[in-house]
Formats: structure tokens, C-alpha cells, sequence
């Protein structure tokens, strides 16, 4: 399938399509350090049900590009969630059902939470992404701090040039330990890995580790939206939030509950790890249909 662009905001966002260009509006999010192809078996079975299903690249990964370079190459969750917003304001799409893990669930989250009236309904890996950075330097339980070495790692220099000379061989270690019942190919690993030679790809990534620990500036152009995240606002909208009973990284979130204020239910895979709709594109796909089918009765 060949991608897509469409100048969306202050970039220029590579994406794939799948399903009629009238279908019901989809948009699914990946992560850190994954791309589009997470959906690659997962997109094409909620096309099947009558969805046009958009898979973008996010800002610094595959084909998306910055339009200047005079753009802060930044990677907090308020630029993400105003790409999203931006991709669907381009290709006019009013309201959709959004979603994804990782980074492309936080975006989904925050347009969720601050822009309700744009969200269908929300698939959420890990229920709810959004950064309470206030409270970032509050120390987790041992095994939680241990998870999240790599985040440690890329708050210095030692960390930036240790990811600019080995992109794919951290983004392979986090592949394993963060799905360890998870048996990908090379080729597979190696699709997606293609995306991580963007040019952008480092600055962002680092850029998004230390500014979640309130460790450098974000871009003033999301400072306002980033003041509204900071009240970690409810999520509303009709959301099925989806958590890997063997993710490594991330322990079950049944705790958030609390966070979201419409109609939510919970969904446990089992020997699923992080990638969820790559390790079990099925029942990812089932729990978007549920979603819309649920949140337009």
C-alpha cells in the first residue's frame, strides 16, 4: 500500500488509508518505537465493517515531515495531540473514532479530553495517557522504576548518542522486554524499524523523555494546551480502554478508572505485551466496532 500525505498543521503527515473514502472516520495512533504497521492486520478488518481507517505516521517517524526548520522538534503530548487534531482538520473530518497505545494513544487521549465534541469514541491502550508531568519526579515502586530505564537513559548525552547509533537495536530490546510473549520475525521488526530513520526521529524522542519530566521547555505554540492537560482533565467520551496482562512496561491501569466520566469499559488480552493491535489485531479490531457501535445507540 503506497502512503498518503496531506499538510496537516506544521507538518507534512504521511499516513495509510484503508477502506471506502466515505466510510465511518477511524484514526489509529502507534507508539514509541513502533509506526503504522502496527495496524496492518488490524486496519483492514475494521474497514471490512464499513470504516475509512487512517494510520499516520507521527511527527518524527517514516514519511511525515516538519515544513520548517525553525520548528522545535518537540515530542510532549500536547504537539502530538495538536497533530491529531490538525490531520483531521486537513482531511475534514469533523469527528471520528480515535485511538492507539503509547504516543498515538496520548495523542488520541488529550483530543479526547480537551475536544470532546470531535471524538466518536476513544480506544485507549492503557486507558489514561495523558502525562501528569507536576508529579513526574514522584519515585514508582522498584520494578516500575526498573521498566522504565531506557526514559533515564535518554535524559542525558550519554543517552541521545547512544539512540543516534543504534536506533533499531533499542528499538528491538524494547520490542522484547516490552512483549515478552510477542515471537516477531526480522521482517516484520524491520518494517516498522524503516520508519525510525527519520531525520527527526532522535530530537523527538529525546525531546518528548525529558520533557515529560519537566527536565526542558516545550514549544510556547502548545503552552496553553499543555496548561490545560496539567489539570489532567476527564476523560468523557465513550472509551473501551485496553490494557496486555504481560506488557513490560506499563502494569494494569484499572486504577484510572476514576479519569473518565462517560460510558468505559476495561479489556484485559491475555499474553499480549504493549503492542496490542500488532500482537492481537482481532480483538483490537472487535473493540473499536464495539466502541461505535456502543457509542452511537
Amino acid at each position: 500500500m503506497q502512503p498518503k500525505t496531506v499538510t496537516a498543521g506544521v507538518l507534512d503527515v504521511a499516513y495509510l488509508e484503508f477502506g471506502a473514502p466515505d466510510g465511518w472516520p477511524c484514526i489509529m495512533g502507534h507508539g514509541f518505537p513502533y509506526d503504522v504497521h502496527a495496524y496492518a492486520e488490524t486496519a483492514p478488518l475494521i474497514a471490512q465493517s464499513g470504516a475509512r481507517v487512517l494510520v499516520p505516521w507521527l511527527r518524527g517517524y517514516g514519511g511525515t515531515r516538519f515544513l520548517s526548520d525553525k520548528t522545535l522538534r518537540s515530542g510532549e503530548q500536547a504537539a502530538l495531540g495538536a497533530d491529531l487534531l490538525a490531520f483531521m482538520d486537513a482531511l475534514k473530518i469533523e469527528r471520528a473514532v480515535v485511538g492507539g497505545y503509547d504516543w498515538g494513544g496520548r495523542a488520541a487521549c488529550v483530543v479526547s479530553a480537551l475536544y470532546p465534541e470531535r471524538v466518536v469514541g476513544l480506544v485507549s491502550g492503557n486507558s489514561y495517557n495523558i502525562q501528569n508531568i507536576a508529579r513526574s519526579m514522584e519515585p514508582a515502586s522498584p520494578p516500575q522504576e526498573a521498566a522504565l530505564w531506557y526514559q533515564y537513559l535518554f535524559h542525558n548525552e550519554r543517552g541521545r548518542r547512544a539512540l543516534e547509533r543504534n536506533r533499531r537495536g533499542f528499538a528491538r530490546q524494547l520490542w522484547s522486554m516490552w512483549s515478552p510473549k510477542w515471537t516477531f520475525d526480522d521482517a516484520t521488526f524491520d518494517t516498522s524499524a524503516a520508519a525510525f530513520d527519520n531525520a527527526d526521529f532522535v530530537d523527538v524522542v529525546i525531546h518528548s523523555y525529558r520533557h515529560r519530566y519537566a527536565l526542558v521547555a516545550g514549544d510556547p505554540a502548545y503552552e496553553a494546551m499543555e496548561a490545560r492537560l496539567a489539570a489532567q482533565p476527564p476523560i468523557r467520551v465513550p472509551t473501551i480502554a485496553i490494557d496486555g496482562d504481560s506488557d513490560g512496561v506499563l502494569p494494569g491501569t484499572a486504577s484510572h478508572r476514576p479519569k473518565f466520566g462517560g460510558a468505559f469499559e476495561l479489556r484485559v488480552f491475555r499474553d499480549a505485551g504493549h503492542n496490542l493491535p500488532q500482537e492481537r489485531p482481532a480483538e483490537w479490531a472487535q473493540a473499536v466496532l464495539d466502541l461505535r457501535k456502543a457509542a452511537e445507540r
